[in-house]
C-alpha cells in the first residue's frame, strides 16, 4: 500500500502546501478538531438525554422540563460551534488550495522555460498541456476538499473510538472487529483501483496530446481525406482511457456500498448485543448507552466508508502530482557560459563597457586568471570539425567545417535531412555538439552565456510564430522597451509598413496565436520586422520564403535583403535563386559537406549544386 501511495510524492506535495500556508493550516487543524469533537459530543449527549432526562420523566406526572431545555440549548451551542468551524475551515482551504495551485503553475511554467529544446521535440504539446489542466485539477480536489475532510474523518474516528471504549467495553469489541473487517476490505479494493487511477492520468495525457495534434493539423487531415483513420486512432486511445477509467471507478464505486452495508450490520449487532446485556442486567447497560452507541458506531463506521472515497481522490492526486513533479524535475538546459554581451564604446582599438545604449556591442570575457577582456561583437562564425547526433551513436553531422566572416552571406543547400537546420540549431546552442568547436568572434560558444548568445542572433523561420496581441506587440516581441517609432522603422525596413497601415487598426490590430487574419507572406514580413527591431549582427534565415508565392516572395526577399545588409547571414533555402549572391554556398548530403564555393564556381563544377540548380536533381 505504501508503494501505491508513493510517500515521497505525498511528502513533497505537503512541503509545497505548508511552505506558504503554515499558519492557515494550523488554524484549519484546530477548527477541524472543534468540528469533529462537536459531532462526537452529540452522540454522547444521547446517553444523557435518554438516561437522565427522558427515562426519569416517564414516571412523573408533572415533569420539570427546564433541565432538559437547558441541556438542549447547551447542545445547540456545541452544534453551532461545529457548524461555524466547518464553514471557516472550508473557506480557508479554498484560499490555500487555489493559492497552492497558482504557485505550482508558476513554478511549473518557470521550470518549463528552462528546459532544452530537446524536451519539446520529444514530447507531445497536448501531453505537456495536460499537466496544467487535468493533473493540476486533481490537486485542486485534494487540497481544497480531500485534506480537510480526511483530517476531519480521522479525528472523528479516533474520538468516537475513545468515547465508545469509555462508554462500554463489550460493545466496543464488536466495533473493533467490524473496523478491522472494513479496513481489510478497503485495502484490497483500493489497491486494485489505485493501479488504474494511475494509468487513467497517463492516458488522459495521451488523449489530450492526440486531440491537440488533430486540431492543429485539421487542414492536412481534410486534404488527405484522413478523417476516418484519425477517428479510428482516436477511438483506440479513447477506448484505452475508457478501460482504465472503467476499471478504476468500478473498484472505487463498490467500496462505499460495501463499507456502508458492513456499517448497517454493525448497528444490528449493537442493538442485539446491547439488548441482551440490558435485559440481563450485565455490564451496567442502559437504554441511553445503546442509543449513544448506535450513534457513536455511525460516527466510527461512516468516516471509514467516506475515507475510502478520499483514498481514491488521494490516489488520483498523487498520480497527477507525480506527473507534475516529473516535469519539474526534468534536467534544465545546461548553461556553463560566463562570457556576457554588454553595451560598448569603441574608439579605434579601445573598447569600454557602457551603461547606456550605444548601438555597439562587445563580449565581456572574464578569464580564469582574472584578466578582463572586451571583444567587439562583429559576427564571425566558425565551425571546425563538428560532429553531432540527436541520438547517441547516431551522427547527423560528420566533420563539418564552415566559417562566415563578418558581413558575409553563407548559404546551405541540400535535400531534406541533409543537416542544414541542424547547423543553425547548434549555433544557437539548442543542442550541444559531440565533437569539434564552434567559435563566435573567436570565442568558443560554450563559454558564452546562452541568453547573450541568442540575443546576438536573429532568426527568420519558415513557420512563423505569432502571439495573441497587437501587430506592434508581435514586432516588439523580445524587446519590450521598443518605442512606436522603432517598431514602425523596423516594419518599413521589412516592407511590412504598407500592409499594416491598411489593416483596420493599423499597428494596433489584434492577431491571435495562429495569425489566421493574416496571409503567410504578411506573417513572414512581421517575422522579418521582429528580427530587424532587435538589430542582431548575425541573421539566420531558415527557408523563410519556401511557403509563399513568387510575387509575395519578391516583397519578402526585398525586406530580407535590407535586413541582411552589413550582417553575417546564414541562409537555408530551397529556392536556389535566392542564394546566388552568397559569398559561399555549402552543399550538404547526409550530414557531410560535399561541395562549397560561389555560385559560378559550383555551376562550372557541374556537381550536385549544378544538378539542383538546373533541375536535374530536385530537392525533396
Amino acid at each position: 500500500m505504501s508503494k501505491k501511495f508513493d510517500l515521497k510524492t505525498i511528502k513533497r506535495l505537503m512541503k509545497i502546501i505548508t511552505q506558504k500556508y503554515k499558519i492557515q493550516l494550523i488554524i484549519v487543524f484546530i477548527l477541524v478538531i472543534l468540528s469533529s469533537l462537536a459531532n462526537v459530543s452529540s452522540s454522547l449527549f444521547m446517553e444523557r438525554l435518554v438516561d437522565n432526562y427522558i427515562t426519569p420523566m416517564l414516571n412523573i406526572e408533572n415533569p420539570n422540563f427546564a433541565p432538559l431545555i437547558k441541556a438542549l440549548l447547551t447542545m445547540c451551542c456545541i452544534y453551532l460551534i461545529g457548524i461555524i468551524s466547518t464553514y471557516i475551515y472550508n473557506r480557508i482551504m479554498v484560499v490555500v488550495g487555489q493559492g497552492t495551485l497558482r504557485n505550482i503553475r508558476n513554478e511549473l511554467f518557470a521550470n518549463m522555460q528552462k528546459l532544452p529544446i530537446r524536451y519539446f521535440d520529444t514530447h507531445l504539446n497536448g501531453d505537456i498541456m495536460s499537466h496544467y489542466t487535468n493533473d493540476i485539477d486533481t490537486l485542486r480536489e485534494l487540497i481544497s476538499r480531500g485534506i480537510p475532510q480526511t483530517l476531519s474523518l480521522f479525528i472523528t474516528v479516533v474520538s468516537s473510538f475513545i468515547a465508545m471504549l469509555v462508554t462500554n467495553i463489550y460493545l466496543s469489541v464488536l466495533v473493533i472487529i467490524m473496523g478491522i473487517l472494513m479496513l481489510i476490505t478497503t485495502k484490497r479494493i483500493a489497491s486494485k483501483s489505485s493501479k488504474y487511477f494511475m494509468k487513467q492520468q497517463e492516458t488522459i495525457g495521451k488523449v489530450d496530446g492526440y486531440i491537440e495534434e488533430m486540431i492543429s493539423g485539421q487542414k492536412v487531415i481534410k486534404v488527405f481525406n484522413y478523417e476516418e483513420e484519425a477517428k479510428k486512432k482516436f477511438k483506440e486511445i479513447n477506448t484505452e482511457l475508457y478501460e482504465d477509467s472503467k476499471n478504476a471507478n468500478s473498484y472505487a464505486n463498490i467500496l462505499m456500498p460495501s463499507l456502508a452495508n458492513l456499517g448497517n450490520l454493525l448497528y444490528v449487532f449493537i442493538a442485539i448485543v446491547g439488548g441482551i446485556l440490558l435485559i440481563n442486567g450485565w455490564g451496567n447497560m442502559t437504554l441511553g448507552i445503546i442509543v449513544a452507541f448506535v450513534n457513536l458506531s455511525k460516527s466510527f463506521t461512516m468516516p471509514i466508508a467516506q475515507l475510502s472515497q478520499q483514498i481514491n481522490l488521494i490516489i488520483m492526486a498523487i498520480a497527477g502530482a507525480k506527473r507534475i513533479f516529473e516535469l519539474m524535475d526534468e534536467e534544465p538546459e545546461v548553461d556553463d557560459g560566463y562570457v556576457t554581451l554588454v553595451n560598448a564604446e569603441i574608439k579605434g582599438n579601445t573598447i569600454k563597457e557602457s551603461k547606456k545604449y550605444t548601438g555597439k556591442w562587445a563580449w565581456k570575457h572574464q578569464h580564469h586568471d582574472g584578466r578582463l577582456e572586451y571583444i567587439e561583437l562583429r559576427g564571425h562564425i566558425e565551425l571546425t570539425n563538428v560532429d553531432f547526433g540527436y541520438e547517441e551513436n547516431k551522427l547527423v553531422l560528420h566533420d563539418v567545417s564552415v566559417y562566415a566572416k563578418p558581413g558575409q552571406k553563407i548559404a546551405f543547400v541540400g535535400a531534406t535531412g541533409a543537416g542544414k537546420t541542424t547547423i543553425t540549431n547548434l549555433i544557437n546552442r539548442f543542442y550541444d555538439i559531440e565533437d569539434g568547436k564552434i567559435r563566435y568572434d573567436g570565442i568558443n560558444i560554450n563559454k558564452i552565456k546562452k541568453a547573450d548568445l541568442r540575443r546576438s542572433l536573429g532568426m527568420v523561420l519558415q513557420d512563423v510564430n505569432l502571439f495573441t496581441g497587437t501587430i506592434a506587440e508581435n514586432i516588439a516581441y523580445g524587446k519590450d522597451n521598443a518605442t512606436k517609432k522603432e517598431i514602425i522603422a523596423a516594419a518599413k525596413l521589412a516592407n511590412a509598413d504598407e500592409f499594416i497601415k491598411m489593416l483596420p487598426q493599423g499597428y494596433d490590430t489584434m492577431v491571435d496565436g495562429t495569425g489566421s487574419n493574416l496571409s503567410q507572406g504578411q506573417k513572414q514580413l512581421i517575422s522579418i520586422a521582429r528580427a530587424a527591431l532587435n538589430n542582431p549582427p548575425v541573421m539566420i534565415l531558415d527557408e523563410a520564403t519556401s511557403s509563399i508565392d513568387t510575387r509575395t516572395e519578391k516583397i519578402v526577399q526585398d525586406g530580407m535583403d535590407k535586413l541582411m545588409e552589413g550582417r553575417t547571414v546564414l541562409v537555408i533555402a530551397h529556392r536556389l535563386s535566392t542564394v546566388r549572391n552568397s559569398k559561399a554556398i555549402i552543399v550538404l548530403d547526409h550530414g557531410r559537406i560535399i561541395e562549397r564555393g560561389e555560385h559560378d564556381y559550383l555551376i562550372a563544377q557541374k556537381g550536385m549544386y549544378y544538378q539542383l540548380y538546373t533541375g536535374a536533381f530536385e530537392l525533396e
